[in-house]
């Protein structure tokens, strides 16, 4: 039974660092500490794609997960262009102080008053997007971003 809880107690641990979707060899990394992601961002000339989310009671933060976030159509895009950051705020689960702290900290920063709330910035932290649950699959939600971090240009 000690071998049970131990082995329990290391898989907290580990998930709380970082959260990995795996499909088909590719993997998606949602970290979970801000300054870190923010540093890997600029490091890696990349966007910030941060995800408030309910995970264990919201029903479209679930269906979000499920229907985008766990497909290899978007695990690709997302590696490719993205630190992805998950603000968790669970019912069931509990978090570490430090991370709850941080979690409540940021969505008051960006105003979030409801989930799914997904946000983009760019590597130096302006926002360029805020958005949600979108129906329509990966693809559409891949679409989606795209028309909404494009950079505008004004035509005279």
């Amino acid at each position: 039974m000690k071998s049970l809880t131990l082995a329990f107690f290391a898989l907290l641990v580990f998930s709380a660092v970082a959260l990995t979707y795996r499909n088909n060899g590719d993997e998606l990394t949602w970290e979970t500490n801000f300054a870190t992601a923010v540093e890997k961002a600029k490091k890696q000339k990349k966007k910030l794609l941060i995800n408030f989310t309910g995970s264990d009671w919201c029903g479209w933060c679930i269906k979000l997960d499920q229907e985008v976030f766990s497909k290899e159509d978007f695990i690709t895009y997302a590696n490719k262009n993205f630190v992805c950051i998950k603000l968790d705020f669970p019912k069931r689960k509990k978090l570490s102080t430090e991370e709850s702290t941080q979690n409540q900290k940021l969505a008051v920063q960006y105003k979030v008053k409801g989930f799914p709330t997904i946000l983009v910035l760019d590597n130096d932290e302006a926002l360029l997007m805020q958005t949600g649950y979108q129906f329509g699959g990966a693809q559409t939600y891949i679409d989606h971003l795209e028309a909404g971090i494009k950079p505008t240009t004004d035509k005279k």
